[in-house]
């Protein structure tokens, strides 16, 4: 790793650190209810882990911090990151398990449905990390509302990550991902330990309805006048805060959705991205983590605002036709969507 005085030095290329769970990911085959037939695909997943693997795919330096269970199914995990250009050498093995999710992908009227198997996995169990050491050389480092879901000794790790990134001069993006049914669990206080991570970030991608739960605030309209309005307050109350961006979707059915963006800067400066009309989606789960990977790599390369957030749809949108949790697609590809260059063979 470079020394905090190299953090900037190859201009649009950074290194970024993601903190989270690795998963696996077991889902019914095609459009099946789980074990409607004794089959399951695997795919490795995890929000944090999503962000990075985009990264990595976009050229930069990215690196992952995680726990992983000491047997062959963390190798895996790990292995795939790596396989991907993640740097996993901050990856560690412990005793504990591997966090699982069950999914079933919906079809036509009937919503997919998630199922989470991840009570005191290696990653819960072993919450205590080094961040001075592990955010030298970093540009960036992501989070994700979905760790503080796990537990106290997780939520208070994340907070340390967050506060010693502000504190060593490290960009902060927090994904909001609010896990209503992870913190139910332990009826864990989600508005005091998530307004710790917000308190502390550049950029977050939230909308009205996280703002609320973080803010106490709810906000009396939808859409984009939602979240502008969600924006104006959480600036207000975040001082840190430089950018709130999000994606708004309007789903016709499982399958036919409208997708578009916006971003809201602090001095009120508001862009929408133009729609996308998702007709035959492939697969939709970590399309918002697409996203911020989109964002952050445009914010990182230099692109002007308004490229900044389309190039980040154009990610989410292109991560709706590849399975898998995982965004495959290089820089060209995501900019071939937004370009509209059209569905001609690639020869």
């Amino acid at each position: 790793m470079g020394s905090s005085d190299e953090r900037n030095e190859e201009p649009g290329v950074s290194r970024i650190v993601c903190f989270g769970e690795l998963l696996l990911r077991l889902s019914a085959p095609g459009r099946e209810r789980v074990l409607q037939s004794p089959a399951l695909d695997v795919h490795i997943g995890g929000a944090e882990a999503n962000v990075a693997v985009l990264l990595a795919q976009l050229g930069h330096d990215a690196a992952m911090v995680s726990t992983v269970a000491d047997n062959a199914l963390g190798a895996a995990a790990v292995g795939e990151l790596r396989r991907h250009g993640v740097d996993t050498r901050a990856v560690r093995a412990a005793n504990g398990r591997m966090g699982l999710y069950f999914l079933s992908h919906g079809a036509m009227q009937r919503p997919s449905e998630v199922l989470y198997d991840r009570a005191d996995s290696a990653f819960v169990r072993h919450a205590d990390y080094d961040w001075d050491a592990l955010l030298d050389g970093a540009s960036w480092l992501h989070l994700s509302g979905v760790s503080p879901a796990l537990g106290m000794a997780t939520a208070q790790a994340t907070i340390d990550a967050a506060r010693a990134a502000r504190r060593l001069g490290v960009k902060v993006s927090f994904d909001g991902n609010f896990r209503g049914k992870l913190w139910q669990a332990w009826d864990g206080d989600a508005a005091g330990l998530l307004r710790q991570i917000f308190e502390e970030a550049d950029i977050v991608f939230a909308d009205h309805r996280d703002i609320a739960i973080v803010l106490g605030e709810r906000v009396p309209s939808e859409g984009e006048k939602a979240v502008a309005e969600a924006a104006t307050r959480a600036f207000a109350a975040l001082p840190n805060l430089q950018w709130l961006t999000c994606t708004l979707r309007t789903q016709h059915s499982v399958d036919r959705h409208t997708l578009s963006a916006v971003m809201v800067e602090r001095d009120g400066t508001r862009r929408r991205a133009p729609d996308y009309e998702l007709d035959g989606i492939v697969d939709r789960i970590g399309t918002g983590d697409a996203f911020a990977g989109g964002v952050l790599h445009g914010l990182i390369a230099g692109l002007a605002p308004p490229e900044v957030l389309h190039f980040g749809l154009g990610a989410a949108v292109l991560k709706h036709s590849i399975p898998g949790d995982f965004c495959l697609a290089s820089a060209q590809e995501i900019s071939d969507v937004t370009s509209q260059a059209g569905f001609h063979v690639r020869r």
